[in-house]
């Protein structure tokens, strides 16, 4: 029987996997996933990155969730608490109590890149995701002669749209400096390549999920805005709770230590048969070997990794995204922003009638094209990586994928819609990298430019 007067949470999942669903966060809960997780991270991350073990403080890219009330008092929202519930964790961040207050994401935003561009001596950026960390320097790109002009002046730009107190009080943690600003105007000036260690000379890290679908993010991020600064990908986790943790911080390639205290672990084998194999627990599982994972938590919700199959192939997410690349690479010019897929099935009259095959999206800097050949690369690139997906292609039981180039900045609005639609915090949405909902895939061809 769930009482209201107890101290819990009904939290939603993201929908990444399939559809939203409430799970009851208690406690306990809470309890094992700090223990099994955070704590057990928190020391491989100071053995990995003893710098980190100092008085420096963190810019934490969070966002206050908003939550609604079941019929028996108890809140509904994403699981995740704001570092202003704790005034003692507030001591270890950049970023203002007032400031969390404040309901816009692209405001809270704009004030996180403000006060963390006012302390030269940040240590760690943090986020739940590579991709918050990346839309983070986004912004700072498009709005760093704003924020210059903030810092100089000991001001909060009049664009925020912030309550009258709120505003008050951050104005009062304000003061001009006219030598950081000149000192960040001449480092913007010089370009965004590494500008992370540039902005913060003693930065050590940057802690955020690269892994899964945050691993594009991650890589454009090293890449770019980020380059020279170690990366730690804790967690292998989800709403529905702790899956596992990575205690190889400094591995390039990332691997996670499952918690079967945490989750129950199921392994379906990827093989090509007619029939759907049966499950294996743990201990049946043969090194080297390619499985789909499937949980199931405490609260007896199952789910299954983000698998593309319409012929029974399973696709995983990590094969697919391997495919894309060696394709890209092999289009002049091209620069991979974004992707994801849709199974034809889920398309309708959207796209006529045709074998089932693949719908891919991608967004791409460097080309305003693509011909006929770039796109069959895709598949031939798959088949070269997938057998399985080669011998349903060589008999005909899968078409050729289709590949549909979309507009500049697709992806971000398309994150907006699903994040309006779901109800999902900013801290806990992950991209689809398998596009369920027809609505989602029908957005993107409706941007599709190519």
């Amino acid at each position: 029987m769930i009482i209201a007067d107890k101290p819990l949470i009904l939290a939603m999942t993201s929908g990444t996997s399939g559809a939203s669903a409430m799970l009851l966060s208690t406690k306990d809960t809470n309890s094992e996933f700090f223990l099994q997780g955070v704590a057990v991270c928190l020391d491989a991350m100071a053995r990995a990155f003893p710098a980190t073990d100092s008085l420096q403080r963190t810019t934490k890219f969070f966002y206050s969730p908003t939550f609604r009330q079941s019929e028996a008092g108890i809140p509904i929202g994403p699981n995740s608490s704001t570092p202003a519930s704790s005034r003692h964790m507030l001591n270890l961040y950049t970023t203002p109590a007032p400031a969390f207050e404040v309901p816009s994401e692209k405001d809270t935003l704009y004030l996180h890149l403000l006060f963390a561009l006012k302390d030269p001596s940040v240590g760690t950026l943090e986020s739940n995701f590579a991709s918050t960390v990346f839309y983070a320097f986004s912004a700072l790109q498009d709005r760093w002669q704003e924020l210059v002009e903030d810092i100089e002046r000991g001001k909060v730009s009049s664009a925020l749209a912030l309550e009258p107190a709120v505003r008050s009080s951050l104005e009062a943690l304000m003061k001009p400096d006219p030598e950081r600003a000149a000192q960040l105007r001449a480092l913007f000036q010089d370009g965004f390549r590494g500008i992370a260690k540039r902005l913060w000379p003693h930065l050590h890290l940057v802690l955020a999920v690269d892994s899964g679908s945050n691993q594009i993010y991650g890589e454009m991020l090293r890449e770019n805005y980020c380059q020279g600064v170690p990366f730690y990908s804790p967690f292998y986790a989800a709403t529905e709770g702790l899956i596992g943790v990575n205690l190889w911080p400094q591995e390039p390639n990332r691997r996670y230590l499952l918690c079967p205290r945490s989750m129950f672990c199921e392994f379906l084998p990827e093989r090509l048969e007619e029939e759907a194999p049966h499950t294996l627990l743990m201990e049946e599982v043969t090194e080297g070997q390619n499985y789909e994972l499937i949980i199931t938590n405490a609260s007896g919700l199952f789910r299954r990794g983000q698998m593309l199959s319409v012929r029974g192939e399973k696709v995983s997410e990590a094969l697919f995204l391997d495919a894309l690349k060696k394709a890209v690479a092999l289009w002049p010019g091209a620069q991979l922003v974004d992707y994801c897929c849709a199974e034809s099935g889920i398309m309708g009259d959207s796209i006529g009638g045709s074998d089932p095959h693949y719908q891919v999206f991608v967004e791409l800097k460097g080309v305003r094209n693509l011909s006929e050949e770039q796109r069959y690369r895709l598949d031939i690139c798959l088949q070269q990586d997938s057998a399985v997906y080669r011998s349903f292609r060589s008999k005909g039981s899968i078409g050729s994928m289709r590949v549909q180039l979309v507009a500049q900045g697709a992806f971000k609005e398309l994150r907006e819609h699903m994040m309006a639609y779901s109800n999902t915090s900013p801290n806990t949405f992950k991209m689809h990298r398998v596009l369920r909902r027809k609505e989602y895939a029908d957005f993107l061809l409706g941007k599709t430019v190519s």
